[in-house]
């Protein structure tokens, strides 16, 4: 075409083409639109300036989508007479949202953009390699290209479906790491929807898909879920599951590009997962605890935390201490209101077991199931005993969420509250009495009662009470055959143990007396000498 262009185009305000009205206008419904009401604009000015020159006419397309290198292709296609030029498979979007943009659709013109570049998705995608069809997905960032991610999207996971399936039948189990592409996966047809396409497909813990597919945007990720029939409570799928928290472990880095919302919406659907999929028969104690961390730091909901915790409180007696010390994000260290939660899920769950066997009381199986949560608490406090953000009543709280029947020596919970005692050096005498609820003197072994009554930090009282409650039975015939040498040894020092306390008792009751004679010799000394001195009173001897 020899004439100079009559049209200017500026896109997104940086760039600008010279192009032909009669070109373009005739694929483009709403450049036509556009031209058509700048010529009337004109005109109208024009009339008002006394019919001056003609100006050339300019219009401004704000919100292009694919910015110049897009509409450049919309150009090529339009003067090469409507034939779709050479795409590479990230052209597609492109192409695609502009034509959508542009309303270049069949009532402007037949066999127009649009057209051709959903036949090109049809025709083409079962021959696209997975790393085409993966950056195809990654670049429908524009909401004209909806319609086109879905049947992306629905591609994407039919190849993985399809290659899960292929390797699953391989008899070669070296083939874990490799692609559809070469395990000889490709869909026949890209025209698979998410109804022919089954979730249950997604099986055998195949994760080569995982990183891959963990690239794209928290957005792109929901659409495939809903797409899929797999987002919220409908997720039902194990390896689905899986793949949402390995995708959540970024959350921190995730959140700068999740600009509409949609982790909090991933966390619920993988907790629905681990819930529905299987729960402790899909996950050790440990994967729950992981899956609690992920999904609590992308910002799940309080109801599916709630359904988490359950399933996490249900297995507590497999837990270590490094499950169990998560970091806090209050005023202390760790999160000790989670484990105060957890534990009391885990007492919950033992009594409606113990309810729904028999009114008759607890089972061998689980008396040990407490005392392995009594052991692995004695440990906890030790460990966040030194933590300075630990309140009295949060220790206690922890100390006290077991009943006293899980807990068959309570030495364990002593050294922690002598390492609070030590770390808190500020506690008045007061706190360290409310503090020293929290154990059962009477199951103290002898060693740990004689530590408890030479502790400085613990009140003189409770020591009393303490030494008091270490009670002596009987002392046995020494000459008894029944008795063995160890036994009447320690009944021996328990005997000698409570006659010094008995001494002890009766030294405090003397130094008592003593104490308020004193006190009524000083008063009457203070009176005479106030006396003698004419109402003033003799002066304090440092």
């Amino acid at each position: 075409m020899d004439e100079a262009g009559d049209l200017k185009v500026h896109v997104n305000g940086h760039h600008t083409l010279l192009l032909h009205q009669s070109v373009v206008c005739a694929f483009s419904g709403r450049l036509r639109a556009m031209v058509a009401q700048e010529k009337k604009r004109m005109k109208t000015a024009s009339r008002g300036a006394g019919g001056g020159a003609e100006a050339s006419m300019a219009i401004e397309l704000a919100g292009f989508p694919g910015g110049a290198e897009g509409f450049e292709l919309v150009v090529r296609f339009c003067y090469d007479s409507g034939r779709l030029p050479p795409l590479r498979p990230t052209d597609l979007p492109l192409v695609h949202c502009a034509a959508s943009f542009l309303d270049m659709t069949e009532e402007v013109r037949a066999g127009n953009l649009l057209v051709q570049a959903e036949a090109f998705v049809d025709d083409g995608l079962c021959h696209w390699t997975w790393a085409d069809l993966l950056a195809a997905v990654k670049s429908c960032d524009s909401p004209f290209s909806s319609g086109l991610l879905d049947k992306l999207l629905s591609a994407l996971f039919s190849r993985i479906a399809v290659g899960a399936e292929t390797l699953t039948r391989s008899s070669s189990s070296t083939c874990s790491s490799s692609s559809p592409d070469t395990a000889g996966g490709r869909p026949s047809s890209a025209a698979r929807t998410a109804e022919s396409m089954k979730p249950s497909c997604l099986v055998g813990g195949r994760e080569w898909w995982f990183d891959d597919v963990a690239s794209l945007s928290p957005a792109t990720v929901e659409k495939a879920m809903r797409v899929i029939g797999c987002y919220g409570a409908e997720n039902k799928n194990l390896t689905l599951t899986r793949f949402l928290l390995h995708y959540l472990r970024r959350a921190a880095t995730l959140r700068k590009a999740d600009d509409q919302g949609c982790l909090s919406g991933l966390a619920d659907t993988a907790v629905h997962g681990v819930e529905l999929g299987g729960g402790a028969a899909a996950f050790s104690c440990r994967g729950l605890f992981w899956a609690l961390r992920v999904a609590s730091a992308a910002g799940m909901s309080r109801e599916c935390r709630r359904k988490l915790e359950r399933l996490v409180g249900k297995m507590l007696d497999q837990a270590t201490l490094d499950d169990i010390l998560v970091s806090g994000d209050g005023g202390g260290v760790y999160d000790v209101s989670l484990v105060i939660r957890l534990v009391r899920v885990f007492v919950s769950s033992v009594k409606e077991e113990k309810e729904a066997t028999s009114p008759s009381p607890l089972s061998s199986s689980s008396r040990e199931r407490m005392r392995k949560v009594g052991r692995l608490l004695d440990k906890y406090l030790a460990e966040i005993s030194p933590d300075h953000g630990l309140g009295v009543s949060r220790f206690l709280a922890v100390a006290q969420s077991l009943p006293d029947s899980a807990r068959d020596c309570y030495d364990g919970v002593y050294r922690a509250l002598d390492i609070y005692l030590e770390s808190h050096a500020a506690l008045t005498v007061e706190e360290r009495g409310t503090l020293c609820r929290c154990l059962n003197y009477g199951k103290l072994t002898l060693e740990a009662c004689k530590d408890l009554a030479k502790n400085r930090r613990i009140p003189a009282g409770i020591a009393v009470q303490a030494l008091s409650s270490q009670r002596v039975p009987k002392l046995p015939n020494p000459l008894s055959p029944s008795q063995t040498p160890r036994r009447v040894v320690v009944d021996e020092e328990k005997e000698a143990l409570r006659v010094d306390l008995q001494k002890m008792q009766g030294r405090v009751v003397e130094l008592e007396t003593a104490c308020k004679e004193m006190m009524g010799h000083v008063k009457v000394s203070r009176t005479v000498a106030n006396k003698s001195f004419g109402g003033r009173g003799l002066p304090w001897m440092c």
